[in-house]
């Protein structure tokens, strides 16, 4: 199943539309969540809310499921896939303000479910500095309320392919800003369930938001498989480069094999980590 997540900054004009129909015609996504189309109910054709696309539908305003200005939240049922699953498109709001409300709200809508879940959309906020160049320094205490968030949700980064950014502001090299804002982010269940789940930046135009397209391939994982997932506070801690140095130096195995060992010693010294810190 293919999915596009884009803030669009306003789809009211006929370029904005080319654009999204354009993608449509060549990802071919089953669904479709937009941020900041900026059209009130009348602009919307169709019933139910749904606004025609070819052969694609863009969905906009209820669904047979919880919603707010910040999200919208179904559950998801694939063909050839033995469960169904939660997907929530999620929106932060950029004042400061807003936060705490919206990640109070994602906290909110973690609890009392027990599916594979994915959250996916703009959360207009990076979780490391490194997600940010040029401009202003983002404060440490809201990248930090934002990976606390996620942390209490149990949700891990599913990671890109593509540009390392997916905001961009400022054309001029002294006056350019871009930021990793937007995001797809599971739970362990759904990450176990799609293997090969990926999210991809897609080509920038319109908006200074890139679309990404998730793409959960229908793969279905065996019983008790899981997927190797690097997480990105590893990077901070001093000893991962000895880690992986020494099992490097010491294993004759061949490639693929010794790539399979070296994910087993990352989760067990990750695991030792956290059971020191009691997390």
């Amino acid at each position: 199943m293919k999915n596009i997540c884009w803030n669009v900054r306003g789809l009211g004009s006929p370029r904005a539309e080319r654009r999204l129909r354009h993608l449509c015609k060549q990802y071919n996504p089953q669904m479709v969540f937009l941020m900041e189309t900026k059209l009130d109910r009348s602009a919307w054709r169709g019933s139910g809310g749904v606004r025609d696309l070819d052969e694609g539908y863009v969905l906009h305003g209820k669904l047979n499921s919880s919603f707010s200005k910040w999200h919208i939240d179904t559950i998801v049922k694939e063909e050839n896939v033995h469960e169904e699953w939660r997907f929530t498109g999620f929106y932060c709001s950029p004042y400061l303000k807003d936060k705490n409300l919206a990640w109070s709200m994602l906290k909110n809508l973690a609890q009392g479910y027990d599916y594979p879940w994915l959250v996916a959309g703009d959360f207009n906020e990076i979780m490391y500095s490194f997600e940010k160049r040029g401009g202003v320094p983002r404060d440490h205490r809201r990248m930090e309320a934002f990976r606390d968030t996620l942390e209490e949700c149990q949700l891990l980064d599913v990671g890109y392919s593509g540009a390392w950014f997916t905001w961009e502001r400022g054309n001029l090299p002294e006056t350019n800003i871009r930021e990793r804002l937007d995001r797809g982010v599971a739970n362990d269940k759904w990450l176990s369930l799609f293997p090969r789940g990926s999210v991809q930046h897609l080509a920038y135009s319109i908006s200074d938001h890139y679309p990404i397209l998730i793409n959960t391939n229908t793969v279905i994982s065996l019983p008790g498989s899981r997927r190797f997932h690097f997480e990105s506070w590893w990077i901070f801690e001093d000893s991962l480069e000895g880690i992986i140095r020494d099992f490097w130096d010491s294993s004759s195995a061949p490639l693929v094999e010794k790539m399979e060992n070296l994910q087993i010693c990352l989760k067990k010294w990750a695991c030792a980590i956290k059971s020191k810190r009691g997390s």
